[in-house]
């Protein structure tokens, strides 16, 4: 009798998500093939095959059953063409759409999912008419390309159209009118080969420079209206696009509740790195689950988390280790000025506790920013 799990995973990308999964992945009996496209494999664990030029795709596909994908920056017709041999989970189409801000941005529209004001433009004089037309501040993004802050530009006067046009070098952008949001949050949900939705509590993200530094959940100020709102838009997306695996929505609540969307990434997702250790099944695990076609597990969370990104330089691992009920899952990378090289998952039994631990772990880690939270209106 077939135990329904499909052993051999292949995954595109061969990074820290990569890494995270096949660790999920292995109790279920898994084996782990990444096909790197980079030249640069970090995974460091599974069987890595690097092939930068395409040369070696028939090799990755005789050893897989089922394939994923840990990096949407990989060329479609890669993804369109393994899709001819192996079942592919999520579909390109998934892909094509998250590559592309304009395609992102007309299906959100499309869907009913608000998103903060924008305009597409293709000259340095359309964005100075665009950020006259949105009112400055406004940030430009790369159509394509461009994640943890890379290609964009704030500009807080039209007058610097130009600096911003060159100094993001894309031949088409997007102009989105600044959001006076009271915080940035996301959704993580899984959609699984049969249709079923699983939804984890929503977290509140903090970024500096365009890098996540801290997600924090379950909240305790978020009204159930504005958590099923979110589940409402994830929903709507994953069936359009007839997904199946992880989904991360990332969305601005402003100060009358309402959410707008920003991005979504189709892929286990940084701000999701907290369901590691603080929910019942991780974004890992119920990722794989769904891209095999197993039931999907519980997201319940356990207890109020933080997960604490180490950024560029490590700091006292022993001394955040002796903090209670904390944990740490390092990528195995050397250290380099803006690079993701660790995550800190905190849990405490209240947010309280959790705010004074996470500061603990803040003062360990150099150049870490302050926790811009307090709770202390729902204490």
């Amino acid at each position: 009798m077939s135990s329904g799990i499909s052993k051999n995973i292949g995954v595109l990308g061969a990074g820290q998500l990569g890494r995270m999964l096949a660790l999920a992945g292995y109790p279920l009996g898994n084996r782990f093939t990444f096909l790197d496209t980079t030249g640069n494999p970090s995974a460091g664990i599974g069987d890595v095959i690097v092939d930068p030029n395409n040369q070696h795709l028939a090799e990755f596909l005789d050893k897989v059953d089922v394939v994923t994908y840990e990096f949407e920056h990989l060329p479609v017709a890669l993804v369109e063409q393994i899709e001819q041999h192996k079942p592919v989970y999520p579909g390109s189409r998934a892909i094509a759409v998250c590559q592309n801000r304009v395609e992102e941005k007309a299906l959100f529209d499309r869907l009913g999912i608000p998103t903060p004001a924008y305009r597409i433009v293709e000259s340095a004089e359309q964005l100075e008419a665009a950020a006259n037309e949105l009112g400055c501040p406004v940030v430009a993004k790369s159509v394509t390309e461009g994640y943890d802050g890379k290609g964009q530009a704030v500009l807080k006067a039209p007058e610097q159209a130009k600096e911003a046009w060159n100094s993001i070098g894309h031949p088409q952008l997007i102009v989105e009118a600044f959001v006076d949001f009271v915080r940035e949050v996301s959704m993580i949900a899984v959609r699984g080969r049969d249709g079923s939705v699983v939804f984890y509590p929503m977290a509140e993200n903090q970024h500096v420079g365009g890098i996540l530094r801290y997600s924090v959940a379950p909240l305790p100020d978020l009204a159930a209206s504005v958590q099923e709102t979110a589940d409402s838009y994830i929903r709507m997306l994953l069936d359009e696009l007839d997904y199946v695996g992880v989904m991360a929505l990332e969305l601005f609540q402003t100060r009358d509740g309402s959410l707008l969307a920003n991005e979504m990434a189709p892929r286990v997702h940084n701000s999701g790195h907290w369901t590691m250790d603080g929910a019942a099944t991780s974004q890992f695990e119920n990722h794989l689950r769904a891209v095999q076609g197993l039931p999907l597990g519980s997201t319940q969370a356990i207890a109020p988390t933080c997960m604490v990104n180490v950024i560029g330089q490590e700091g006292d691992n022993a001394a955040m280790l002796a903090i209670g009920n904390t944990h740490m899952h390092r990528y195995d990378k050397e250290e380099r000025a803006g690079r993701k090289l660790a995550h800190v998952n905190v849990i405490a039994d209240t947010h309280a506790e959790l705010l004074e631990k996470v500061r603990a772990c803040q003062a360990l880690l150099p150049d870490a920013p302050p926790v811009a939270w307090s709770f202390e209106s729902s204490l």
